[in-house]
């Protein structure tokens, strides 16, 4: 089988993915493409050659209060900014049927390359992730993901980011 990362299109299928959340499974099926076509957010589907979606992410703006962040970092930042630029990684699914044989790693890593290089051109300190339960909280942490001390929200600097693909 052969997968490839592409913007999600009409040509995707996508109304039998099943990654065992309701919530991921009906907003790919219902939702995301009208997310996208009202600039809401940008859905990327992992699909195989017959454009069967057997995973997906979702990228937007986003910001994230000063006051959300750890002093340690908060501190380093001019105060004028009570609101800081974020990505947000807003969601994130694999098919069942590939649970367990990397694909989640490659769509996150996909997902933190096209951050980075937006982040060239548009200022971001860092990506957000809102994780659906604690085994997603544990995935992002294995990825150097620190939780946010006022919410269950975690984020990545983009400085770790920028280490990682420079």
């Amino acid at each position: 089988m052969k997968l490839a990362i592409q913007l999600l299109d009409k040509k995707h299928e996508k109304s039998k993915f099943d990654c065992g959340y309701e919530l991921l499974n009906n907003y790919i099926r219902q939702q995301a493409k009208q997310d996208v076509n009202r600039d809401l957010s940008a859905c990327f589907v992992l699909a195989d050659e017959d454009n069967i979606v057997k995973g997906y992410y979702t990228l937007s703006a986003n910001s994230i209060k000063r006051t959300d962040f750890p002093d340690e970092l908060a501190k380093k930042l001019p105060p004028s900014y009570a609101d800081l630029p974020t990505t947000l990684l807003g969601r994130l699914a694999i098919a069942n049927s590939l649970k367990g044989k990397g694909f989640g790693e490659v769509l996150l890593l996909d997902a933190l390359n096209r951050s980075w290089k937006t982040a060239e051109s548009v200022g971001t300190i860092a990506v957000i992730v809102d994780p659906i339960d604690e085994y997603a909280q544990n995935f992002y942490s294995r990825y150097g993901f620190l939780l946010l001390p006022t919410s269950g929200k975690m984020f990545l600097p983009m400085k770790t980011i920028r280490d990682l693909f420079e």
